[in-house]
């Protein structure tokens, strides 16, 4: 508990500048996690290799247009820290450096595990996903069937903290990527078995049911470098 306030009481500084952030959040070039993409599976099974999209949406690239430019590297869910850290770098950076929101760009990617902080709260309810990888609320240590990074004061996550969410940090104009690959292998077969319905089927669900503005991606790797493309500076989020 010592540790965790500590760290809450970290994440807390700068939040009174992010309060007043409108949208604009938004990092150099570095190498990317050697564990990010395609490498981080085994085989996709035959019946998910076809599964993709005809379209891909690489614009986003156009909306980091910050000085500063971070790419947030998200590959656990615990307990949605990653997410908040995506938000709370900028509210430090106006508040000890007084920059200004404009100036200041996120990229933050979903992959692997944290593919599920993608998803609505309604996926969350109807799969157990909190039971299922046993997480835990941000504040309290307690198990949770809440997405943590959708958290807000009703889940007893007060200001500043519900400031971080996932829906205020799209709120503020920051870019949400999440990875295709993690959504085939780790997502689609838990639709797809709950409700008997075919891997096609399974797929479309499921990418109905990401967080309204999260922009899929064919893969976490994908997302990364083209965010260090984009100018980003390369950030190891969980």
């Amino acid at each position: 508990m010592t540790s965790r306030r500590k760290f809450l009481d970290s994440m807390a500084l700068g939040a009174t500048a992010l309060a007043a952030m409108p949208a604009a959040l938004a990092a150099t070039p570095a190498a990317h996690s050697p564990d990010t993409g395609r490498d981080a599976y085994p085989a996709l099974p035959p019946d998910l290799r076809g599964l993709a999209q005809d379209t891909w949406d690489t614009t986003w690239g156009t909306r980091l247009t910050g000085k500063v430019k971070t790419c947030f590297d998200v590959p656990e869910i615990e307990a949605g820290f990653p997410v908040w850290r995506a938000s709370i770098w900028a509210g430090q950076y106006q508040d000890v450096l007084k920059a200004a929101p404009k100036d200041l760009s996120t990229a933050l990617v979903l992959r692997h595990n944290a593919i599920f902080l993608a998803m609505q709260q309604s996926f969350w309810d109807k799969y157990g996903t909190g039971k299922a990888h046993k997480v835990t609320h941000p504040l309290t240590g307690q198990p949770t069937d809440k997405n943590p990074a959708l958290m807000g004061a009703a889940d007893g996550v007060a200001a500043p903290f519900s400031d971080f969410a996932l829906d205020k940090f799209l709120g503020r104009g920051g870019v949400a990527l999440a990875c295709n690959l993690a959504l085939q292998f780790l997502v689609v077969p838990v639709v797809q078995q709950a409700d008997a319905i075919t891997p096609e089927a399974a797929y479309t669900k499921a990418k109905s049911l990401l967080v309204p503005g999260v922009i899929l991606q064919p893969s976490g790797m994908f997302a990364v470098m083209r965010a260090q493309e984009a100018g980003c500076y390369y950030f190891r989020a969980s």
